[in-house]
């Protein structure tokens, strides 16, 4: 027999185009429609029902960037459509890319009534199935114009549109046409037929039998088909098909499909079009769930949920009812699909404290699974976390994006640094947008990598991103495939019977050991510096809050504040969002980023002043009390509590060289600045030992271009190392108090440093101040060190995670940016050095070898500063920001772990006490850190503390607690604050508890009161 495949293939996808596809809708009549655009900012759906509205026809055009247009659409059932099937087709004037990224509508009843959502490739309204003709139809469309950021078909083309503010008034969209259509099942059941076995059948071998018997019925169908009355023969076309579709799958993959939508809490939009965009699609997946009951949707992210429940209320009824039928999942278990590398140990642990309890007391649903497809890889602390939880499941697909390495499995245990072990899952399908397409889910069969040992896989079905979810056409593709023969088999199921029987079938899955790095996306660890900076500093003031609040609560009896935490707490976990804190959103979110985190900042400092000032008394007593938040005492004022201003040492004044320059000398640390403003020496006088590598500067500027291949707020490629340049011109160099002060100028921008030693630390404090002005380019301030090292630890969720320093394999030379949190520790048997940040998150380490007389290694720690994309934000970092590291030379990992929390939680002074507050808890360890001091959620009054080991050792630590506590009660809870059975630490009969603690191991205690 001749191979005619192409001729089949090219008529079967020209008659689909069409002729059948459009025999979908035989019949339509055009819809009458009535348009009010709102002046500003969306307004309540009353007030865009009632608004005087204008006639607009189709081809008008209608939508200003970010702008709300209501349209009302009417129309009549003609009496001659009785018996069919109708539903209206509206286009608002959709292109062809897809949902979420262009305009989008929801439709309202005449009350108000929420029914459905609108986007390109969901259109449809249901009338009636059967109508009776002569109906009268009337819909409200709230419809959102907003920007398509690459409608000209370049991405990443820098664009005025990604703010309101910027994005002018020139109409966005043209009108389609909005119409009653009769709607023929019988030829849409054809369409898809066609499409499931097209698709399948350019994935089977040319060398099978199959894949011909599919051609053959395929042509068969195609010649059946009248192209001049499709819909008259669109019943025979099928039923030269259904011998093929009926051949049964030979057991082989099984694919668990769960619907999805992953929405972007913020990304290409603002906040609040989010808000809308999770209406929309909630609204869509409710009514299909209702069409459709072999249907499973998933969503994850409780802000979403709490976003429907305060805003769209009707739609919150409808999921609650889902919910409740359990066929609308709450997944996850966080408050928002957060970034896992940049969040602290306390944020990390509260997304899930919030986001399950959310889950529980709206639902009474509790997550055994993660649910983040979309974040830029994951850091070795989460596993602990995700345990302490209550959950044991991970989901995400984001791995298979790495560029340069191809991950070796798809289901697996994950180990954390503190051992603890989570099962995971990447999908192979590659995608969180699965169409339920041939292509893809034979992808996924062939992409699996645990083939031989186990046979399931899942696949996120449905348009996601800016949302939409899934569509009656994957629906029914997912149903001829439930047993297809050359396919995979195919289910609906909630993400936890996907991972209950994955696990059951694969009992000792291979193990992957430490960080799930990301590679690609490693410029989001410094892109948006002061959404970071607001981030960093947020996160260290609801330590401090909580601590000082809980602290008065007991001791003053302060009102501790529960509802302004909660709130705080809520807003700063949702700016947690893996396109905000790593500042790959627009403009506009990260403008508002900016001033939310101004508005945190002032209610969280209000809070310590309260409690403070509670805990410190009569302003009028005259004395100085300093409070110390850190989880380590400094200058005779303990850990969590306060102390009167001890007598201090004179401050180290700067003493001018000859020939220029200046040093810094407390007798334990000699630092020595050259005339560039530049560290030539920092001597640990007590060890003995330089710091700075041979003929090398520290505190050293460096510029690079910064024009990545694409993803231009997201990526950093390794050849912008290959050019820069030093930036040691020095504009002013002097002396300002007891700091010695740099100025220097380059292209648009400027940048001011102070350079200082405190008397009782051998430490270089360096203040960094950047006017920023620079276009695609990347600043970084390096610290090139005499230490050789093999590794270096790099602080993490609640401990720290070793990175090599050498570039053996692509495993390594890949991790050329990384992730630190407070700290960069490096050393040698016996001396080592920490660089210590305030609001940085990348950084790079590198190997240089000597030779000649000085031979030897040194290695190079560079903090990332800022950098300058264009694209989605083309004012990217303008402006000015502030940095604070240190240098400590002869550092251990616990001096490491000590100078990053002093960096961060700056001892306070408060006047009028005149004597101590008392710590509520103590350690005997510093290797035992106490990360939350708090009063428990549920406002019994019971006080809640969280300590891990982090030095990455054995520890024993002994725990004393405010005698208003029962010590002999205290109990280990989960991150809920719920009892952990068999776990009981040992109470001694001093009042004390002793815990013994695994390297890295996190413990959360709860004691009642007395």
């Amino acid at each position: 027999m001749h191979d005619d495949r192409n001729l089949v293939e090219a008529r079967l996808e020209r008659v689909l185009r069409e002729r059948i596809r459009p025999a979908v809708h035989p019949r339509t009549v055009p819809l009458a429609v009535e348009v009010w655009s709102t002046p500003g900012e969306p307004v309540p759906v009353e007030e865009g029902l009632a608004a005087p509205t204008r006639p607009i026809a189709a081809g008008t055009p209608w939508g200003t960037p970010w702008g709300t247009s209501w349209f009302t659409v009417t129309g009549e059932v003609p009496a001659a459509w009785a018996g069919e099937t109708v539903e209206a087709v509206l286009d608002l004037g959709f292109t062809p890319r897809t949902p979420g990224f262009q305009c989008e509508g929801l439709v309202y009843e005449p009350d108000g009534t929420p029914v459905k959502g609108l986007h390109p490739r969901n259109s449809h309204v249901r009338v009636g199935a059967p109508v009776a003709g002569g109906e009268r139809v009337r819909w409200h469309v709230e419809a959102a114009s907003n920007p398509d950021l690459e409608a000209d078909g370049v991405p990443f083309r820098p664009t005025p549109l990604g703010d309101r503010a910027t994005a002018g008034d020139a109409p966005l969209y043209v009108l389609g046409e909005m119409r009653l259509a009769v709607f023929d099942e019988t030829v849409f059941d054809l369409v898809m037929d066609l499409e499931v076995l097209g698709e399948l059948m350019a994935e089977l071998p040319v060398e099978g039998a199959r894949r011909w018997e599919i051609l053959r019925a395929v042509g068969r169908a195609l010649d059946a088909v009248d192209l001049q009355d499709v819909n008259g023969t669109a019943q025979a076309a099928r039923a030269e098909l259904a011998d093929v579709l009926a051949a049964p799958a030979v057991p082989a993959h099984r694919v668990s499909a769960v619907g999805h939508a992953h929405i972007d809490s913020a990304w290409l939009w603002p906040l609040r079009e989010t808000v809308r965009k999770v209406a929309r699609t909630a609204a869509n997946m409710t009514r299909l769930l209702e069409d459709e009951p072999d249907f499973v949707f998933a969503m994850s992210q409780a802000q979403q949920y709490a976003w429907l429940k305060e805003h769209r209320p009707e739609v919150y009824a409808r999921v609650k009812k889902a919910v409740a039928d359990g066929r609308f999942v709450p997944a996850g278990g966080m408050w928002v699909e957060s970034d896992t590398n940049m969040p602290g140990s306390e944020a990390m642990a509260r997304q899930f404290v919030y986001g399950k309890r959310f889950f529980l007391d709206e639902f009474g649903i509790e997550n055994e699974e993660v649910w983040l497809p979309d974040t830029f890889g994951f850091a070795a602390g989460l596993p602990q976390i995700i345990r302490a939880a209550g959950a044991k499941w991970l989901l995400t697909q984001k791995i298979s994006w790495s560029r340069t390495n191809s991950f070796p499995h798809h289901t697996f245990d994950w180990e954390g640094v503190d051992g603890t072990r989570i099962f995971t899952h990447f999908p192979p399908v590659d995608s969180y947008n699965c169409e339920m397409t041939g292509e893809q889910l034979a992808h996924a069969a062939r992409n699996f990598k645990e083939k031989g040992a186990a046979r399931r896989s899942l696949a996120p079905v449905g348009y996601g991103d800016g949302g939409g979810g899934t569509t009656r056409e994957m629906i029914a593709k997912a149903a001829r495939m439930r047993s297809l023969e050359g396919a995979p088999e195919v289910r609906w199921e909630t993400p936890a019977d996907f991972f209950a029987k994955a696990a059951a079938e694969y009992p000792d899955p291979p193990v992957w050991v430490g960080e799930l790095y990301l590679e690609l996306h490693r410029a989001t660890l410094t892109s948006q510096a002061q959404t970071k900076r607001g981030n960093r500093r947020s996160e260290s003031l609801l330590a401090e809050a909580e601590l000082w609040a809980a602290t008065a609560a007991v001791r003053a009896r302060f009102p501790y504040p529960y509802e302004e935490l909660d709130r705080i707490w809520k807003t700063v976990l949702l700016h947690q969002f893996h396109d905000i804190l790593p500042g790959s959103s627009i403009a506009w979110v990260h403008r508002e980023a900016r001033a939310t985190y101004a508005r945190v900042t002032q209610e969280l400092e209000d809070i310590i002043g309260r409690a403070q000032r509670a805990l410190a008394g009569d302003e009028s007593g005259g004395g100085e009390l300093v409070f110390n938040a850190a989880p380590h005492s400094r200058a005779g004022v303990p850990a969590g509590g306060a102390a009167v201003r001890a007598d201090t040492a004179d401050a180290v004044v700067p003493v001018a060289l000859d020939g220029g320059g200046y040093v810094l000398d407390n007798g334990m640390l000699r630092v020595e600045i050259d005339r560039r403003g530049l560290v030539v020496s920092a001597y640990d006088r007590v060890a003995d030992r330089e710091a700075v590598a041979p003929g090398r500067a520290a505190n050293l500027l460096q510029l690079h271009p910064d024009f990545p291949n694409q993803w231009d707020a997201w990526d950093v490629d390794a050849f912008y190392r290959n050019t820069g340049s030093d930036l040691t011109d020095v504009a002013e160099l002097g002396v300002e108090g007891s700091a010695v002060r740099v100025v220097r100028t380059f292209g648009d921008s400027r940048v001011s440093q102070s350079l200082s030693v405190p008397a009782d630390t051998a430490r270089l404090d360096i203040d960094t101040e950047v006017d920023w002005h620079e276009r695609e380019k990347f600043l970084k301030l390096a610290f090139p060190l005499d230490v050789k090292a093999d590794r270096y630890a790099s602080e993490t969720q609640f401990g720290h995670v070793y990175r090599p320093t050498h570039q053996n394999t692509s495993w390594e030379w890949a991790k050329f940016e990384a992730c630190n949190h407070r700290f960069v520790h490096l050393d040698e048997p016996g001396w080592g050095v920490a660089v210590v940040n305030d609001a940085t998150y990348g950084h790079d380490v590198t190997r240089t070898v000597r030779t000649g007389a000085q031979a030897g290694t040194t290695t190079t720690v560079r903090a990332s500063l800022l950098r300058a994309p264009r694209y989605p934000d083309p004012e990217t970092d303008q402006g000015v920001h502030r940095f604070h590291h240190a240098l400590v030379p002869g550092a251990t990992i616990g001096d490491a772990v000590r100078e990053g929390y002093r960096a961060n939680q700056p001892e306070r002074t408060v006047t009028g006490g005149t004597g101590p507050v008392a710590p509520l808890v103590t350690v005997d360890d510093d290797a035992v850190v106490v990360s939350a001091v708090k009063l428990a959620d549920d406002r019994s009054g019971d006080l809640v503390v969280r300590l891990y080991e982090a030095h990455g050792g054995r520890a024993r630590a002994t725990v004393r607690l405010d005698d208003g506590y029962a010590a002999g009660r205290a109990a280990c809870v989960d991150l809920l604050e719920r009892p952990l059975p068999g776990t009981e630490p040992h109470a001694r009969a001093d009042g004390a508890v002793v815990l013994v603690l695994r390297p890295f191991q996190m413990v959360t205690l709860r004691v009642p009161r007395a």
